[in-house]
């Protein structure tokens, strides 16, 4: 009989955010929900995704395409139907939880962004947000056109203006990191240019590859992650349980 704990619930509402993820950014999740600032094992991000497995909260596969598992949380856990691992959009979902988890690692909750408004406004990626500071953050894997750039930062740089954002955080290939910085440079006023953010993240096939982005906007500590609600401390692991079998 597995025993599923809130931590293992609050994992699984996060892999209902981002829909989708590779055992790279299960490691940094699981290791930021027992408070360690730091991804966990693979063998143990392993080991969690074949016990949820196991009780129907989580299904996974292991794409052609892809070097590793991809896990996503089951119609049974969140009654939503399982994502088609061959769309075009597959490759980006699982590097927005890549990102996704590195926030919950040093400490940010992350939430989806609200709906676009009409036509000329733009949704970001995803939402990362720790005390007063808040971080609109992109993963850009391939680049657009400058037509599309322009009305991108036009809708960062209101809402840098008018929403609270502290910054806006591209995560990026090399090729995509190069173009945000020419089209943000060209089109976001000098005075709020230095809030836009571009890192280059990862290779073409959407694969971290930097160790190091000081994620967080003037944020140096590391802490708890952090989805909708406090959780458990690590010496908690195992208490406030529900048996399933």
């Amino acid at each position: 009989m597995v025993q599923v704990t809130e931590r293992d619930e609050a994992m699984v509402a996060w892999l209902d955010v981002v829909r989708l993820a590779d055992m790279d950014a299960l490691r940094w999740a699981l290791g930021a929900h027992l408070g360690l600032g730091r991804p966990v094992t693979l063998r143990n991000a392993q080991h969690w995704a074949a016990r949820m497995e196991s009780v129907g909260l989580v299904g996974r596969s292991r794409p052609t395409f892809r070097d590793g598992s991809i896990v996503w949380a089951t119609h049974q856990a969140v009654g939503k139907q399982p994502p088609k691992l061959f769309r075009q959009t597959t490759r980006h979902e699982v590097a927005v939880a890549s990102v996704s988890a590195r926030y919950l690692a040093a400490g940010f909750a992350w939430r989806r962004d609200r709906k676009p408004g009409g036509l000329l406004d733009h949704q970001v990626d995803g939402v990362a947000q720790r005390g007063g500071v808040v971080e609109l953050v992109e993963v850009e894997l391939t680049p657009k056109t400058w037509q599309r750039y322009k009305l991108i930062c036009e809708n960062h740089a209101f809402r840098l203006a008018h929403d609270d954002v502290s910054r806006i955080a591209y995560f990026c290939t090399a090729d995509a990191d190069r173009a945000i910085k020419r089209e943000a440079d060209k089109f976001i006023f000098r005075t709020e240019r230095q809030r836009l953010v571009s890192l280059h993240a990862f290779d073409v096939r959407g694969r971290w590859v930097e160790a190091d982005v000081g994620l967080g906007h003037g944020a140096a500590e590391s802490g708890g992650a952090s989805i909708a609600t406090e959780l458990d401390g690590a010496d908690m692991w195992g208490r406030n349980v529900r048996a399933r079998s």
